[in-house]
């Protein structure tokens, strides 16, 4: 098409608008769930339905997605799924009642477990190894700035609107670039893609939605529960018989044979530990600085905010640092660096400076975007494009089950620990060593994130380290010919 943009602009475009949409959509939820009950008369309890819908259809649907993506091309599936989350979200804010809005978050999560592994496919298919440095940019927004940009959004629309923006504003984002993607994406389609890997799916979309609702709803009703317990050793049973079955399939949906890639394996790891990680301390810290240190929402919101800004500088900053340091140094000094402000978090008490808190949490950003950054662009270095879409679904995959992971293991250390304590008048005041052992556990999972990263080469990311035009290096007999062999 005369005019056109470049394939690369396309792609990049709609991929962080869709992604960045959808992230956020995960975090502006629980802001507005206590006047979402209130409106809608139900118990408080009964809104949880609206996460754990959401959950559990994003992970029946994540498994298959790069398949989909192969087999019936990629073009078609992201417009297919931004379109299912976009009118989705419309329907959310025009719901009347529980059962309504929690079928359209259904639907919602959906078109958002397609969305990621779909498009991370399409991106990384155009381009090549040597410049997802710079598409790295692209990639730490709706990855890990939007749970920051989430809860002010959704503070704001609720306070001066109504809890129906916080679906309403999808529209403006999702309208225009399905039209922009509709217009300029190119398709793409694996002919090697094959049929379904019917057993895999089978036993994928139930074992990833019964363990992923076992460790969200696990905090809420006690990890003592019968039904807990029986969902959660159901769903790991039919993970564990997934992998047995996909080892064997000559095409299989979760790609496990993948993992034979050093670089792919260890990375994975780390980018698992560092959502775990991250995401947990998103989690408890708003808590903490609300519930004991008397914060507002929105006050909570703004003071969490300069991670993303963090997040924003650091994906400028990693077109310098990756080259220049390489990825294991670099991906190290991000866990270390935000290890330590982990821990300083911890300590944070009625009479801590604000602006200091802010400047902690900016630093959060900063050094962790480099490790998210960092991985994503090592990770897929030795990935062939034929493989990118089952690559890209096992890497959201275990991303989706590092976070769920932090939650509940975060959740299970307030519970443990106590948010409330007597007080000598007998009255229940919040404990705040209950949110400081919890942020430390979100530190914990970095130093096994650090540990993993120790196990990754530089030189198995070479691809990714190369000048454009530099040419490959040639091998020699002892090397072996195919890197998912690594």
């Amino acid at each position: 098409m005369k005019g056109a943009p470049s394939p690369k602009v396309v792609v990049c475009i709609v991929y962080v608008a869709a992604m960045f949409m959808a992230a956020m959509d995960a975090t502006v939820l629980n802001v507005a769930l206590g006047t979402i009950s209130r409106e809608l008369n139900i118990p408080p309890a009964a809104s949880g339905a609206l996460n754990v819908g959401y959950l559990a259809s994003l992970a029946l649907v994540l498994p298959v997605a790069g398949w989909l993506g192969d087999r019936w091309g990629s073009k078609r599936i992201l417009l297919l799924a931004l379109g299912l989350f976009t009118g989705a979200s419309a329907l959310c804010g025009l719901a009347d009642g529980l059962a309504e809005l929690t079928a359209y978050r259904v639907m919602q999560g959906i078109g958002g477990g397609l969305l990621a592994p779909v498009g991370m496919a399409m991106l990384f298919r155009a381009f090549p190894p040597q410049e997802r440095a710079k598409v790295s940019r692209a990639l730490v927004l709706p990855i890990a700035a939007a749970p920051a940009f989430g809860p002010i959004v959704s503070g704001l629309l609720t306070d001066q609107f109504s809890w129906r923006w916080i679906f309403y504003i999808n529209l403006p984002v999702g309208i225009p670039v399905l039209l922009f993607g509709l217009l300029y994406l190119k398709e793409h389609k694996e002919p090697e893609a094959g049929r379904l890997d019917l057993p895999g799916f089978l036993l994928s979309a139930p074992g990833m939605a019964l363990t992923m609702y076992a460790l969200s709803q696990g905090p809420v009703l006690g990890w003592h529960s019968p039904w807990i317990a029986g969902t959660g050793l159901l769903g790991m049973l039919l993970l564990a018989a997934l992998v047995g079955v996909e080892l064997r399939a000559p095409k299989p949906m979760l790609d496990m044979r993948l993992l034979r890639d050093r670089l792919f394996r260890t990375a994975g790891l780390v980018g698992m530990c560092s959502a775990a990680g991250l995401l947990g301390m998103l989690y408890v810290f708003p808590l903490m600085y609300q519930y004991v240190l008397g914060a507002s929402a929105l006050e909570t919101g703004l003071t969490t905010f300069p991670e993303a800004l963090g997040l924003m500088v650091s994906s400028q900053l990693v077109l310098w640092s990756y080259p220049k340091l390489g990825p294991k140094r670099l991906i190290m000094t991000g866990l270390l660096c935000t290890t330590a402000i982990f821990v300083l978090l911890s300590f944070v008490h009625e009479g801590t400076d604000p602006w200091l808190i802010r400047s902690l949490l900016f630093g959060v950003g900063v050094c962790l975007g480099h490790t998210v950054g960092a991985v994503q662009i090592a990770s897929f270095a030795n990935i062939p494009p034929s493989s990118m879409g089952r690559a890209s679904t096992w890497f959201q995959v275990q991303n989706r089950l590092g976070s769920a992971l932090g939650l509940a293991l975060l959740s299970g250390i307030l519970a443990a620990v106590g948010t409330g304590a007597a007080n000598a008048a007998g009255v229940m005041e919040p404990n705040l060593a209950a949110y400081r052992s919890a942020l430390l556990g979100a530190a914990g999972f970095l130093l096994l994130g650090l540990w993993f990263a120790s196990g990754i080469r530089d030189s198995d990311a070479a691809a990714t380290l190369r000048k454009r035009d530099a040419p490959a290096p040639v091998k020699t007999g002892g090397e072996r010919s195919s890197p998912a062999e690594g």
